[in-house]
């Protein structure tokens, strides 16, 4: 069975879809089969990063209502062959993602692929919360300033509280990703240090971007 990662963050603007797609098609240039899955529903991005806009026919929603199968509504990356992408839908209400629908969706394709990306909204609402739901692991984006920390700060206790995993009383493992990052800003006090988001956030790192 594969594993499900969800790329979220507390603010938008840090980077979180692009940090989505960066991770999918590093881990499926390795050679193990990847689904990117956009649970933005009305604000879908995913698809302009991966270049896949124009592809769109079938979206996730569609798959949960039943109106088209999961085959149909992957689309396979033209440069990464093991590389798969679940649009949202740009139209329909968020409020079309239901959590048995999702639930059914992921375990479909945590079945079929080794890696399982949820490009979460940003914020706390249904669909972040439902792109989280089903998580094993999770990557939060955060920028090096105080309100995107302490909007993370939130997103963590979520994940500690508001997962499958957690109502089990298992803890999902938690990265940080930081971006936007200037060390000398940092230095001059302008940005939060690196130190200080691991401190606040008692998360380890998984890697920073710089501005």
């Amino acid at each position: 069975m594969g594993k499900v990662v969800v790329v979220t963050s507390g603010k938008g603007g840090v980077g979180k879809t692009t940090s989505t797609a960066a991770l999918g098609a590093a881990v499926a240039k390795t050679g193990k089969k990847v689904a990117l899955v956009d649970f933005d529903v009305g604000l879908r991005n995913l698809d302009l990063i991966m270049g896949a806009e124009r592809r769109v026919v079938f979206d996730l929603v569609n798959v949960i209502q039943g109106t088209a199968k999961l085959s149909q509504a992957l689309i396979r990356d033209k440069r990464v062959e093991t590389l798969f992408l679940l649009p949202a839908s740009q139209t329909r209400d968020k409020d079309a993602l239901t959590e048995e629908g999702v639930g059914e969706v992921i375990e479909r394709l945590r079945s079929v692929f080794d890696y399982v990306f949820c490009d979460s909204p940003a914020g706390i609402e249904r669909g972040a919360q439902l792109a989280m739901r089903f998580a094993d692991e999770a990557v939060i984006v955060t920028n090096p300033e105080v309100s995107s920390v302490r909007d993370s700060d939130r997103i963590i206790g979520l994940l500690d509280a508001r997962t499958m995993k957690a109502e089990q009383g298992d803890q999902i493992a938690k990265h940080v990703l930081v971006t936007r990052y200037d060390a000398a800003r940092a230095a001059r006090g302008e940005m939060l240090s690196i130190n200080d988001v691991l401190e606040i956030l008692s998360t380890p790192l998984l890697g920073i971007i710089p501005e």
